[in-house]
């Protein structure tokens, strides 16, 4: 298996799948595609249109088949690899998780639009100003807490159906965002957060986004250089 990602330190949806199989420990070779510009004559957009007729990244491919999309691919893995339970065993616990993925795969659109991934940033002073000036994002950062406090209550941790699974790598982004603006999350998520931020795939994935040293001026709202 290929799966075809963008530069780690601002691909949010690219993250998703790579921590999931690297922590389950599913074979696969990265290709890396760096991101100039979303333009379509832009070197990005030639090589995954190459591939992925949709023009845009995560892309997994697997023999002759191409599956594109985060959630997609989570599907598919899931399904490939049963062994594995990607996603909870339980029926109603798996409901949920394909539930709160599927919420954030359309919704935290405040979150997704003020707060773009950016691993390797300090901007917590811009946090400050986001949350000041921006209650949509206050509204998504209450729904994440509310979310994750209801599923960890249930399950009991350390993960939020009991093992990791597909939900936590679908919002491995979302602590990432948090870290870099500071945006505050109930206290009584700190074990969780502490147990993703401490998981051994998403130790590598921010290990690699932080040694990239590539700035790209394009996915960069807030700074002029690094």
């Amino acid at each position: 298996m290929r799966l075809f990602i963008a530069n780690k330190n601002y691909s949010s949806w690219s993250m998703r799948p790579w921590v999931l199989m690297r922590h389950f420990g599913l074979a696969f070779e990265e290709v890396a595609l760096r991101l100039d510009s979303f333009a379509a004559d832009s070197d990005f957009k030639r090589a995954i249109l190459a591939v992925n007729p949709t023009g845009k990244v995560p892309a997994l491919q697997d023999g002759d088949l191409l599956v594109w999309d985060s959630l997609a691919i989570a599907e598919y893995l899931a399904e490939k690899f049963p062994q594995h339970h990607l996603w909870p065993v339980d029926r109603a616990a798996r409901a949920r998780a394909r539930s709160i993925c599927a919420e954030m795969h359309s919704g935290c659109a405040a979150l997704r639009s003020h707060c773009s991934m950016n691993i390797e940033a300090d901007l917590r002073h811009i946090g400050a100003l986001l949350l000041r000036d921006q209650p949509a994002l206050v509204a998504d950062l209450a729904r994440i807490s509310a979310m994750w406090r209801e599923l960890l209550a249930r399950s009991g941790g350390p993960y939020l159906f009991g093992e990791f699974c597909i939900a936590d790598a679908y919002f491995a982004p979302v602590i990432m965002r948090c870290a870099t603006y500071g945006l505050p999350l109930d206290a009584a998520l700190t074990p969780y957060i502490q147990h993703m931020q401490q998981q051994p795939a998403v130790q590598a994935w921010v290990a690699a986004a932080r040694a990239e040293a590539d700035f790209c001026a394009f996915a960069e709202p807030y700074r002029v250089s690094r």
